[in-house]
This record gives structure tokens, C-alpha cells and sequence, in this order.
């Protein structure tokens, strides 16, 4: 755990922010959740795991038992670091608590992109015992296969808090699936994750979250970004099956010259889930770009699905698209788009659209053969298939086969 490895100053700043409510989004009451668990004994060989929990991870995007296409694993269950091991030469995989022991320059990095005061969960994580996963690559390794990482909640109204650090050194290429789940499909449960992205000069860093939850989990991942000179953030974010409560705001900054980020979201809102997600992204260099995409279906749920992009330098371009679908009339979404220049000449677009199927493209698919089940499904399928500029053969077979999963819950 890392208890002891933050300054006294950032501790006061979470005991500060740890009285405050919520900025936005469901307001959870964390006296609620215990805030400790038994510890996991550390297997080093990840196929011994048990056959559920294997497949509550694969369900996750995370394998276990053929890890050949995979370049680093790691694997946290509740608050402990319980696997991590590297296959690839230039590259670091490890628990937070390992890597600040080994490195005294990473609490250079600690609380850097994302303050620690940003809310009372931020300053949950802080003051309560935690770990997360470090991975590094180093400078000009261009990874084969992706690094995979797993936090699995395990214990019962858990509070599991994580603290994550990314760092992309120069010229190097990183590619990550961390997928999150539960061992309970019906307990209730709350994630808490923090995760620091430090992109550095040439350094590209495709980032794929495939979340697997359950209906009575609530989640407040708290992640930022800082993408340097030539530097690229390429993130998707996969939802498909029911949550409690999700809210998270990811930040990205371009502080280098012609450093790009592009955020990926498909959501799916199952009756009784409540999703607030968005996407923030500041061009605070010469040439920055950013796109910013997302995909949402509702079955009865609610979601808020934001967009900002503030441009503060020459040249910068930006572009928010967000599309949504509603199947069902219990069902909710609310686009919330927001565009910000301070500089004459800038280039910032932004298009939304929410509606329903149209019964002549149902029908269309029906005279050629389909069931209407069949047609709908097709619909759909076409709606949430995104084509993400850049994204490596392997990831984009990850992220296809998390819809076509979720496709029999939608219809």
C-alpha cells in the first residue's frame, strides 16, 4: 500500500477536500462502504487463478490463461496488487507501491495531472490505504502486443481505491487494456480510481477501458493527461453492460506543439443505470488538435454525455460529435457540448443528435428478409461501430468483440 509516500501538504489539501460534495453527478455518501479488505494472496502465475474469476476478467477484455498476446499484466483485487509481470523488453509493469519504492523521481509525477483536492473522491484515495498499476515505456520502445490491467472489486461494499501512473517516454508507442470488474453480479460495490497520463515528446499512448460491472456499483474514475510536443492520446472507453452510478470527466492538455488527443466512448444505459460521462480536452499549443466522439444508447437508463474543448493557442483544431439512441421511452440522454476559443481565427466544431430508430430503416432491413429483432440489432450494431483513426488490429478486435458481447442485453 502506499500510505506514507505523499506529502504532508497534499494530505491536507484531501482532509480539506474530503468535507466537500461533489461538484457534479450522484452525490455518494461514503460512510456507506467499509474501506478495508482481507488481503489476496499475490499468485505469480495468472492462469492458477480460479475459473470464474478468469472469466469475469476475460469478460473484461483481460486473459489469463493465453497471455502470448499480451505485452505486461497486471492485476489488483480490492485495494492489493495481487500479479504483475512484463514480456517485452522496454517496458514496466508494476504496482504503484513497488515503483515509488524504486523510483524516488515518480513523486515528481504524484498528484501532478490530476490535483489532489478535485473532489471528496480524490481525497479518498489519498487518505486511505490503496495501490494501483505503474507502466511505463521507455524511451523508443514500441510495444508489440498491449499491456493489460485488471482491477477487480472481490469484497462486498468495498470502497477500492486506486492510484494509477502512466508514462509514455519519448518516441516510445504504449498500448493498454485495462478492463474493470466484479466478482458479485447483485453486491453492491464503489471503484474509486486515479489515473495520471504523461505523454512525452513523440510518444503515442492508445488507451482502451473495457468496464464490466454490475447494476449496484458506483464509479468515479478521476484521470487526466499531459501530452507534450508531437504527443498522442488515443482513449476509448467501452460501457455495455448495466451500472449502478458512473460518473467521470477525463482531462486531457496539450502543453507541446502539435500534440493531439482523441477520445472514444460507446455507452450503453441499462434500466436503473445512471451514467454522467464527458470528455475535456484544453490545446494549450501551437498546432493541437483534438477529436472527441461518443456513442450512447439508452434501454432505460440515464445519461449525460459532455464535451469540452478550450483552445488557448495559434492553429489549434477541435471536434466534438455526440450521437444518441434511444430504444426504449423510460430511457434518457443529454448531450451537453461545450466549445471555448480565446483566439481570433480559431477552428472549433461540435454536432449532437438524439433520437430513436426510424421505423423506415427497420422496415428497409424487413423487406430484404430480416426479423425486426434482426433489423433493430443491425441498426444498432451500425450505429455503435465508431472507426477510430489509429487504433492497432488487435485493440480494435477488443473493442469489437465488447459490442457484439453486449448486443442480446440491447435487444
Amino acid at each position: 500500500m502506499v500510505e506514507a509516500k505523499s506529502s504532508q501538504a497534499n494530505k491536507d489539501k484531501a482532509r480539506r477536500a474530503a468535507v466537500k460534495p461533489a461538484t457534479f453527478g450522484e452525490n455518494i455518501d461514503l460512510g456507506t462502504y467499509v474501506g478495508s479488505a482481507d488481503e489476496h494472496p499475490y499468485q505469480a502465475d495468472p492462469s492458477k487463478f480460479p475459473a470464474r474469476v478468469k472469466e469475469q476478467m476475460l469478460e473484461a477484455g483481460v486473459i489469463l490463461d493465453d497471455p502470448g498476446q499480451r505485452a505486461g499484466t497486471f492485476i489488483q483485487m480490492d485495494n492489493a496488487a495481487v500479479h504483475s509481470s512484463v514480456r517485452q523488453e522496454g517496458l514496466e509493469v508494476m504496482s504503484v507501491s513497488q515503483a515509488l519504492d524504486k523510483y524516488d523521481w515518480l513523486s515528481d509525477y504524484w498528484w501532478q495531472a490530476v490535483a489532489v483536492d478535485t473532489d471528496k473522491y480524490t481525497a479518498n484515495v489519498e487518505l486511505n490505504q490503496y495501490d494501483g498499476y505503474f507502466i511505463r515505456a521507455l524511451s523508443g520502445c514500441k510495444t508489440v502486443y498491449p499491456v493489460q490491467a485488471c482491477l477487480y472489486l472481490a469484497k462486498a461494499r468495498l470502497a477500492q481505491n486506486v492510484h494509477n501512473i502512466i508514462i509514455a517516454e519519448e518516441n516510445s508507442d504504449l498500448h493498454i487494456i485495462p478492463g474493470c470488474t466484479t466478482a458479485s453480479d447483485r453486491e453492491a460495490g464503489l471503484h474509486l480510481g486515479v489515473s495520471e497520463f504523461y505523454i512525452k515528446r513523440g510518444a503515442k499512448v492508445t488507451f482502451t477501458m473495457i468496464h464490466n460491472w454490475n447494476p449496484e456499483v458506483a464509479v468515479r474514475p478521476r484521470s487526466a493527461a499531459i501530452i507534450e510536443e508531437n504527443g498522442l492520446l488515443l482513449s476509448n472507453y467501452v460501457l455495455t453492460t448495466p451500472v449502478g452510478s458512473l460518473q467521470m470527466y477525463p482531462t486531457a492538455r496539450c502543453v507541446g506543439e502539435n500534440s493531439t488527443v482523441r477520445f472514444n466512448s460507446i455507452l450503453v444505459a441499462a434500466p436503473g443505470s445512471s451514467l454522467d460521462v464527458g470528455s475535456r480536452v484544453i490545446l494549450n499549443a501551437r498546432g493541437a488538435k483534438t477529436e472527441i466522439i461518443s456513442r450512447a444508447i439508452t434501454t432505460g437508463g440515464s445519461i449525460i454525455a459532455r464535451g469540452y474543448v478550450e483552445g488557448n493557442a495559434p492553429d489549434f483544431k477541435g471536434h466534438l460529435e455526440c450521437r444518441g439512441l434511444i430504444l426504449t421511452g423510460d430511457g434518457m440522454i443529454h448531450a451537453i457540448p461545450e466549445l471555448k476559443g480565446t483566439l481570433a481565427g480559431i477552428d472549433l466544431s461540435h454536432e449532437a443528435a438524439v433520437g430513436k430508430i426510424a421505423e423506415e430503416e427497420v422496415e428497409y432491413l424487413m423487406a430484404r428478409g430480416l426479423s425486426r429483432n434482426e433489423a433493430t440489432a443491425t441498426i444498432v450494431r451500425g450505429f455503435l461501430r465508431v472507426d477510430i483513426e489509429g487504433l492497432p488490429p488487435l485493440l480494435s478486435a477488443e473493442l469489437q468483440r465488447a459490442i457484439e458481447a453486449s448486443e442480446k442485453d440491447l435487444m
